[in-house]
């Protein structure tokens, strides 16, 4: 990582602001740029799952700073690209998934972050794309000679992405070896199509930036430009975006509102200001104010920024609508319909508590439940569960017809037998 650049341009000032500058290629020139005129700059997501996670949002974030700044953000779709498998990051290959389930991956995580930019035709307004319009339309022999004749499989083989899968000998395919040939092509082609000359993405993806860069220098003698954000990481020291639960998925279906607002009000101490500036809207100086706050004005705060950060995915409705559910939670100690719900067949009950606090996702196995009766961590409708052989039976509904399980003091699930 090298220090950031003073930079003068208001998109790269205020990116090094928020804390989301890693790096970039010729920084004073795209500086220049970016105060010279409005500019064209894209990220690629690959649909490898129905959603994008936590850990996609700086790059979406990204793009939506940039068109707060009035430039124009492209949303490339890896309709192509997915079919190849992206090998940075991975220890062995990639499933291979059919066209059918790329495409329903597409258009589930377009419904997922739609929202995030302006699609429209004004100047600054988003464009998505979908590399399978051109990738799946290259003849085979064509590209190698047009194309793949500028890559030295020598430096190909030092990237970080091959590097890591060849020294732990680990597979690497040839299908996978061509995916930074593809993503490097893409900036080409989308320089040629819509004048894109910025490519961003995180660190992990800067050899394949890089690559595309040389590529647009060979086949069209222009100057691309890099920019990149840093691996982000909590103040503890761990990966972004990993719960008890496994991924934070962005798309309501796959993590509730409530789950997701839930997951920023549990942010550490030490990342509130450097996360509300990263992954919210709020002003700098509000979040100046906010983070210098002590003790329970600090827990205010990650209302605050759990609240902020939800409405930017879900909307100010339900990023509301969730803190309200976890005000009347725990401040109340009631059962509320904004928990997250889980249907359990009526023919179960009467049910082993073991059995109950895994299929609600309280625990992921009846060994943590048993830990968590222990401790007394386990409780149903709030009255805490001593015996690890107990069973609830229909008798324990509560006036709304749920059973209200919860895991410590922060996570709930209301189950409805059906």
């Amino acid at each position: 990582m090298s220090a950031a650049p003073r930079f003068r341009s208001e998109f790269l000032r205020t990116f090094v602001e928020r804390g989301a500058y890693y790096d970039c290629t010729l920084p004073e020139e795209l500086d220049a740029l970016f105060q010279k005129e409005r500019v064209t700059a894209y990220i690629g997501f690959d649909c490898t799952a129905s959603s994008l996670h936590i850990g996609n949002l700086v790059q979406l974030m990204t793009l939506r700073r940039l068109q707060q700044a009035g430039h124009r953000p492209i949303l490339l779709m890896g309709g192509g690209t997915t079919k190849l498998g992206d090998p940075s990051g991975k220890d062995e290959v990639r499933k291979l998934l059919s066209s059918e389930q790329i495409e329903a991956n597409k258009q589930s995580i377009l419904k997922g972050i739609r929202h995030l930019l302006k699609f429209g035709d004004g100047p600054s307004d988003a464009i998505m794309v979908d590399n399978a319009e051109w990738l799946d339309k290259l003849e085979y022999i064509s590209f190698l000679r047009d194309v793949g004749r500028h890559f030295s499989v020598n430096r190909m083989l030092t990237m970080e992405s091959v590097k890591l899968r060849l020294d732990r000998e680990q597979p690497l395919s040839f299908l996978e070896f061509n995916y930074m040939v593809c993503q490097a092509y893409d900036y080409v082609e989308l320089y040629r199509r819509y004048g894109c000359r910025l490519q961003s993405s995180g660190s992990d993806q800067w050899g394949n930036i890089v690559s595309g860069i040389d590529l647009g220098h060979r086949l069209e003698n222009v100057q691309l430009y890099a920019l990149s954000t840093p691996l982000i990481t909590t103040a503890s020291g761990a990966k972004m975006g990993k719960s008890a639960s496994g991924a934070v998925w962005l798309n309501a279906d796959m993590r509730s509102p409530y789950d997701y607002w839930q997951f920023w009000r549990n942010t550490e101490d030490g990342d509130v200001g450097r996360f509300m500036r990263i992954f919210t809207d709020l002003p700098l100086d509000e979040i100046a104010r906010l983070e210098k706050l002590k003790g329970a004005e600090l827990n205010e705060a990650k209302k605050i920024l759990a609240t902020e950060a939800a409405t930017i995915v879900h909307g100010r409705a339900a990023a509301q609508a969730a803190a309200e559910t976890a005000r009347r939670t725990f401040e109340e100690g009631g059962i509320s319909g904004g928990l997250p719900t889980i249907e359990i067949a009526k023919s179960e009950f009467p049910i082993g508590v073991l059995t109950l606090a895994v299929k609600s996702g309280v625990t992921s196995s009846n060994g943590e439940a048993r830990k968590l009766i222990a401790n007394n961590g386990l409780r149903v409708n709030d009255t805490p569960v001593t015996d690890a052989k107990a069973t609830i039976g229909l008798a324990a509904l509560t006036a709304e017809g749920v059973l209200k399980v919860s895991s410590g003091k922060k996570t709930h699930v209301l189950v409805k037998p059906v």
